[in-house]
């Protein structure tokens, strides 16, 4: 498939070069070839997309007077045509990703079902009366807070830009969307959808550009009220220092290594599938993987073994093939990372009990083997740092005293899972755990209702659900003295 998509930048409701002539060329991570050339924005465009984004919502401005029901309307009319090019935009994304069609299609459906959720919240953004002294009246409203700036990442280009971009647009701001220089292609549909959903000039922006330039601009603009970013935990701390010169709050999600504990009597088969979907999902290009396998020494090798066998017999594809459960990492960088972690846990001791390097049944593409390690120490560097990719450490506890221990011993926070079926074990182990997400006999899973988000060096804030309302309006409060 050749593309034919969108490759200018939307600034303003105008499609167009960028100011410096500059462009981006973007990779098929399946066969190495050049997919797309989209332009390149450098700062001067940065401050064009902000100057009107902040028009956009200024007082009198049309999407500022405008009503939360005609809102309402708006946001369901762009769900409407993301879900109209939800075939181009599922292709794209698995040419510019990697990942297979199925993923990318579940992508597309997640930020379809947001779009509509926050459809939904526009008219139910409330203030409160506060109770003072008699002859008075207090009361509070939630204003949007401006003009809002989304840094996306490129493992999950679309849904993470939709799940910020969403609940912006419903409390009434505009969008600045800077969206990985790697993976650039989808959010440039969040454009064409604005367009076809009539919202006025401005209030949507989308710039692809490099992170040193136009993220660093973005996100230290002066005229930018609040930042969202999706990444890496080094990339988030500069991001945030960059957004204090703005005073500007920043929502960051960032990094993860996160356990999957696995009790005896737990479900096995059904521990053994979820974990397969928690780290080998999207090539283990997840923030939120189930990196860790943390197993009760009662059922140990039985684990060791059955997630093994279910690593071996994943069939490898490239993006647009349906016979592909698992396409390649995302470029060539990230492969050769990627293999000098796997070289490092041989290296330090852990045993491959499957994977452990590049499939040779592939001429081209940037693969890498399902891999799961066995012996593995929880001090060992494929245990504590962030792989990102399709590699998994099994680690052995005696008791549920060493499996916290073991759980939280990690700089990260985001997301954890528990297999057991002894209730009180699953209510008690849950509150035990460090972090923002604990799932109880599932993987990873996550709706547009429910908070998104981690703890310690994981990033702070809240995507989806209600919190994510908090984090684009402001409270203003009003006193009335009525005598």
């Amino acid at each position: 498939m050749e593309y034919s998509g969108p490759t200018d930048l939307y600034i303003g409701g105008e499609w167009r070069e960028a100011s410096s002539g500059e462009t981006i060329d973007t990779e098929d991570p399946a066969t190495e070839d050049v997919y797309a050339t989209v332009q390149k924005a450098d700062e001067t465009d940065v401050d064009d997309a902000v100057q009107a984004a902040a028009a956009a919502v200024a007082n009198g401005a049309e999407w500022e007077s405008m009503s939360p029901d005609q809102r309402r309307e708006k946001m369901h009319a762009m769900a409407d045509a993301i879900e109209e090019m939800k075939d181009e935009i599922s292709m794209v994304e698995s040419h510019d990703n990697g990942k297979t069609p199925f993923e990318a299609g579940m992508e597309i459906d997640m930020v379809i079902d947001t779009f509509r959720y926050y459809a939904g919240w526009t008219e139910k953004v409330e203030g409160e009366q506060i109770p003072v002294e008699d002859g008075r009246l207090n009361y509070t409203k939630r204003d949007p807070v401006g003009v809002t700036a989304h840094i996306s990442p490129w493992n999950y280009p679309f849904q993470l830009a939709g799940r910020s971009v969403a609940p912006a647009l419903a409390t009434g701001n505009s969008v600045v969307l800077k969206p990985s220089s790697v993976t650039p292609l989808s959010a440039l549909y969040y454009a064409k959808a604005a367009e076809q959903a009539g919202l006025p000039d401005g209030v949507v922006n989308v710039i692809p550009g490099s992170g040193s330039g136009a993220g660093s601009a973005l996100s230290s603009h002066e005229n930018v009220d609040h930042v969202t970013f999706t990444g890496s935990t080094g990339v988030g701390k500069t991001i945030q220092r960059d957004a204090a010169d703005a005073v500007a709050d920043v929502t960051l999600e960032l990094g993860g290594k996160g356990p999957a504990v696995v009790f005896p009597d737990a479900d096995l088969d059904a521990a053994a599938r979820g974990v397969q979907y928690g780290i080998f999902m999207n090539a283990g290009q997840m923030c939120w993987a189930n990196s860790r396998l943390v197993v009760h020494e009662d059922v140990y090798d039985e684990m060791v073994e059955k997630i093994a066998d279910i690593a071996e017999n994943i069939p490898l594809g490239g993006g647009i093939d349906d016979d592909g459960q698992m396409g390649p990492v995302v470029n060539e960088n990230q492969q050769a990372e990627i293999l000098d972690y796997i070289e490092t846990g041989k290296e330090e001791g852990a045993t491959v009990a499957a994977g452990g390097g590049v499939p040779d049944d592939k001429d081209t593409g940037h693969f890498v083997e399902p891999t799961v390690f066995a012996d593995v120490d929880n001090d060992m560097t494929i245990a504590q740092e962030e792989i990102f990719g399709p590699v998994l450490s099994v680690i052995e506890v005696s008791d549920e005293e060493e499996a916290i221990e073991v759980a939280n011993d990690s700089p990260f926070g985001l997301t954890s899972c528990v297999w057991t079926n002894d209730l009180s074990r699953a209510h008690t182990f849950a509150d035990k755990l460090e972090y923002g997400m604990v799932m109880v006999n599932e993987t990873p899973n996550t709706w547009p209702q429910t908070p998104f988000g981690g703890t310690k060096q994981s990033g702070h804030g809240r995507a989806q659900g209600e919190e994510a309302i908090q984090t684009y309006t402001e409270v203003k409060n009003v006193h009335v003295n009525l005598n």
